[in-house]
C-alpha cells in the first residue's frame, strides 16, 4: 500500500490524508463485458459528479472495531462489489460514449479530522469545507478531466466517528442507482458474503444500450445543457454565482400530515376534490409549499412578480409498461416543468400540487426509454428558448430523494446519523433536495437560494409552522 500524508487546513480544523489505494473487483471482468455503452438518456447528463456523504457516530453499541478494521472492511467488501457493478470500476475516456471496463479499479483514501464529528457537522455549511471530505476533490465540477467513475474517501473523527464521502459519475448513475449500489455494498460489508440472500436480493440491473454514433454525441453536445436530474443541480443558465447560501429545514411527519390535510382543505375550498387514490403526498405538498415561499421571497425582494418555472425531476423506473427493477444502473429520470406565469399560481398550494399530480399520471404506462429521451430533448429546447422571461432567475430545481435507502445503510456499525448530498457552491441554483430523514420521521429539505430571498424565505410564518422547531 502506497501512503502519502499532507496537510489540509480549513476553519481551524487539521485535516490529514493517510493512505490512497485503488480497490480493483475481486475478480476479474470478463473480456465480453469490457466495453459498457452509454444510453442516450446516460448521455444528456453532463459530465459532473453526485456527491453524497454518510455521518456515523462512534457507537460501541452497534460495533466494537477500530477505525483501522472499518477502513479494511470497507475496502474487502467494495472490492467484493465491484465484481457485479464492474463498470464503476472502470475508466471514462475523455468525449467517449462508453466506459472501458478494465477494472483499474476505484480510488478509496482515508484521511483524519482532529474534530468531533458532531461538531464538524454543525460548523460547516454547503461551501468548500465539505471538499476535504472527497477523494482527490471530485464533487461536482472540481476535476472536469476525471477520468474516474467513483471515488470514495473514508474520513475518520477524533471521537471515532466516520464520514464516508462517495462521488459517482453522473454519466453513469442517478441517486437511485447511487443507492442501490451503496446497499449491496453495505449488505456485504455487514453479512460478509457475496451469496447472502439479502445481498442476492440487491444484484445489479443492467439494459443493453446500443453504441451510440459519434455523430449523436455532438448533436446531444450542441444542444442547450441540462439539468442533471435526480441529484441537486440545477437548470443551466449562468447566474450571479457570488450571493447563493444553502440550508436545511426539517419536517417532520406529523407536520407534513397537517400539511396533507390543509392542502385537502383548500382543495375542497376551492369547489374541487381529489380522488382518494391520488390524495396529495408528502413529497406534492412540501414541495409546493417551498416553492410557494420561495417565489414569494423573489417577488417581496425585487419589488414585483415575475414568471417562475419549477423543474421536478421523476425517477421513471416503476412510469414504464414494462416497468425496471429499482436496482436499474443509469439514469432513467425525466424532468417536467411547471410554469407560473401569473402571480396566482405561487400563491396557492393547490396549484403546484395539481400539476405534479397530473404529469405523474401522464406519465404512467410510458412506452419506452425512447420516449423519455425525445421529452427530456423537447425540454432542453424550451429552457433554450428566449421566450421564458429572466428564466435564470426565475427557476428552481427540486429533485426528491426520499424512499432512497440511504438512511439504512449499515456497513456493520449502524445506520447513518446524518447524510448530505453535497450542494455545487461552483455553480449554485435556486432550488432544494428533499431527503428522508435518518430516523424516517419526517423529511430534510436543504434549500439553496439567494442571500436576499433566504432572509425572508427562512422567517416564513407558514413554513416555520410545519418546520422542526429546536
Amino acid at each position: 500500500m502506497m501512503l502519502t500524508k499532507f496537510l489540509r487546513f480549513g476553519r481551524r480544523r487539521l485535516h490529514t490524508i493517510i493512505s490512497r489505494e485503488i480497490i480493483k473487483p475481486s475478480s476479474p471482468t470478463p473480456s465480453s463485458r469490457r466495453v459498457y455503452n452509454l444510453s442516450e438518456l446516460d448521455l444528456l447528463n453532463t459530465k459532473a459528479y453526485i456527491p453524497l456523504i454518510l455521518f456515523y457516530p462512534n457507537d460501541n453499541r452497534n460495533c466494537n472495531l477500530t477505525s483501522d478494521e472499518k477502513g479494511k472492511l470497507l475496502k474487502k467488501s467494495l472490492s467484493q462489489s465491484l465484481t457485479r457493478y464492474y463498470p464503476f470500476a472502470g475508466k471514462l475516456p475523455t468525449n467517449a460514449t462508453y466506459i472501458d471496463c478494465n477494472d483499474e479499479g476505484v480510488v478509496f483514501v482515508e484521511a483524519t479530522n482532529d474534530s468531533q464529528l458532531d461538531t464538524f457537522q454543525r460548523m460547516s455549511g454547503h461551501d468548500d469545507t465539505l471538499d476535504q471530505l472527497f477523494a482527490d476533490g471530485v464533487r461536482w465540477y472540481n476535476t472536469p478531466s476525471s477520468t474516474n467513475v467513483v471515488a470514495i474517501q473514508l474520513n475518520h473523527f477524533s471521537c471515532g466517528g466516520v464520514a464516508l464521502a462517495i462521488s459517482m459519475s453522473h454519466l453513469i448513475a442517478d441517486a437511485s442507482s447511487l443507492g442501490w449500489f451503496l446497499s449491496y455494498w453495505a449488505c456485504i460489508a455487514l453479512y460478509g458474503s457475496t451469496n447472502h440472500k439479502h445481498v442476492l436480493e440487491l444484484e445489479p440491473y443492467f439494459t443493453n444500450s446500443p453504441s451510440t454514433s459519434t455523430n449523436s454525441v455532438q448533436s446531444l453536445a450542441s444542444a442547450p445543457a441540462p439539468a442533471t436530474a435526480s441529484s441537486g443541480q440545477g437548470p443551466i443558465s449562468d447566474t450571479n454565482q457570488t450571493n447563493f447560501v444553502a440550508k436545511k429545514f426539517v419536517f417532520p411527519n406529523s407536520k407534513l400530515s397537517d400539511l396533507k390535510n390543509k392542502v385537502a382543505v383548500a382543495f375542497s375550498t376551492n369547489g374541487s376534490t381529489l380522488p382518494k387514490n391520488v390524495y396529495p403526498t408528502r413529497i406534492e405538498v412540501l414541495t409546493s409549499l417551498i416553492y410557494k415561499t420561495a417565489t414569494a421571497a423573489a417577488t417581496k425582494t425585487s419589488g414585483r412578480f415575475k414568471p417562475s418555472y419549477l423543474l421536478f425531476m421523476f425517477n421513471m423506473r416503476d412510469k414504464f409498461v414494462k416497468k425496471l427493477p429499482q436496482t436499474t444502473i443509469g439514469n432513467f429520470v425525466l424532468i417536467v416543468m411547471i410554469p407560473s406565469t401569473h402571480s396566482s399560481e405561487t400563491t396557492s398550494l393547490t396549484t403546484v400540487v395539481t400539476q405534479l399530480k397530473k404529469e405523474k399520471l401522464q406519465l404512467d404506462g410510458i412506452g419506452n426509454v425512447h420516449l423519455v429521451v425525445e421529452n427530456v430533448k423537447s425540454l432542453r429546447a424550451k429552457l433554450g428558448s428566449p421566450d421564458l422571461e429572466n428564466f435564470a432567475k426565475g427557476s428552481y430545481w427540486c429533485s426528491s430523494l426520499c424512499g432512497f435507502p440511504y438512511n439504512k445503510l449499515d456497513f456493520g456499525w449502524g445506520k447513518p446519523m446524518g447524510i448530505t448530498l453535497a450542494l455545487n457552491t461552483k455553480n449554485p441554483k435556486n432550488g432544494f433536495v428533499l431527503m428522508d430523514t435518518p430516523f424516517g420521521d419526517g423529511i430534510e429539505a436543504f434549500v439553496t437560494l439567494e442571500n436576499e430571498c433566504m432572509d425572508i424565505f427562512e422567517n416564513d410564518k407558514e413554513l416555520l409552522s410545519f418546520c422542526q422547531t429546536n
